[in-house]
């Protein structure tokens, strides 16, 4: 059968006669006429009853048009779908991610980009990436709680965090045995109000919060697991950072009992439609972050040396 000429014949339906057809197809109305009459021929049935003025459907043409119609319009889609897959996407993706992951992005986003050669990546690296999605990013990676907002969120996992020292801090300062212990000890935070801040831990009599002093406070926890690396206080920073192989012998777990599991979110805005390109993005980053920002890796965390 040529799905033109059922084409056609719904066209002339929807129409309500051949001229209009005719006029919507750019053709003769001679040449819509003969294509209707060919179906009818090709199918054995009358489709229509032609007055001079008017068309009606009989009841075959009635049942016909029905299907037809519905058949025509989920191959249109079809065709659009296919075509739409087969195209190559392109186009820019504005990315925010934590700081602490610049200096692996490139090595992150290879194989993406390998795949998919026309997108184009713009990253920022940055602590306070929910903040940016909408006007200046288009995804975001966030460790923590999430503002009341608009913005759509897909859970990585926990990143989990611990408290951790430098051996010579802990040398020169003594080593906490218990969570109060930590009100006398230099602290490094990623925010302060007027020099303190309250940690929120779990250990073996569950939640329980503490007040440090924050000697030095830094956005981010690059700044922070480095400053715990130079000796200057004890720091409460992702297992990921804390426990990587590169530092093993750089910091020591202070009070391992206690830690506190932080949700990591990859999020986009939630009013607006979501172009393939950004989608696609989306859902490479949450496989390929998956792991590395929740602490999947091989580490051997020594224990705090005894206090003095």
């Amino acid at each position: 059968m040529d799905l033109n000429r059922a084409a056609t014949f719904v066209r002339v339906v929807e129409a309500g006669n051949f001229t209009r057809a005719a006029e919507a197809a750019n053709l003769p109305p001679s040449s819509i006429s003969r294509s209707v009459a060919k179906l009818e021929a090709e199918l054995g049935v009358t489709l229509l009853e032609r007055t001079t003025r008017r068309i009606s459907l009989t009841e075959a043409g009635r049942a016909y048009f029905e299907r037809a119609r519905e058949a025509l319009a989920g191959l249109a889609e079809a065709t659009s779908l296919a075509l739409d897959a087969a195209q190559e996407v392109h186009g820019v993706v504005r990315v925010a991610l934590p700081v602490e992951l610049a200096p692996n992005a490139g090595s992150v986003f290879a194989p993406f980009l390998v795949q998919h050669p026309r997108i184009r990546l713009e990253l920022t690296f940055t602590n306070r990436a929910a903040e940016l999605v909408g006007d200046l990013v288009d995804i975001a990676c966030a460790v923590g709680k999430l503002p009341d907002s608009a913005l759509l969120s897909r859970r990585l996992g926990n990143a989990t965090h611990r408290l951790f020292a430098s051996p010579a801090y802990l040398e020169r300062a003594g080593t906490p045995r218990k969570l109060t212990d930590l009100a006398k000890h230099a602290a490094i935070a990623t925010r302060a109000i007027g020099g303190e801040t309250r940690w929120e831990l779990v250990g073996p009599s569950g939640t329980e919060h503490v007040d440090v002093e924050a000697r030095i406070v830094g956005d981010g926890y690059a700044f922070v697991g480095d400053a715990a690396i130079a000796g200057l206080g004890i720091a409460l920073l992702p297992t990921w950072i804390g426990e990587h192989p590169s530092v093993t012998d750089k910091l020591v777990a202070v009070l391992p009992k206690y830690s506190i599991e932080m949700p990591l979110h990859v999020l986009t805005h939630g009013s607006r439609h979501l172009p393939r390109r950004v989608a696609l993005v989306r859902d490479y980053m949450f496989s390929a972050l998956s792991s590395k920002c929740t602490g999947h890796h091989e580490a051997t965390t020594k224990a705090a040396p005894k206090g003095r």
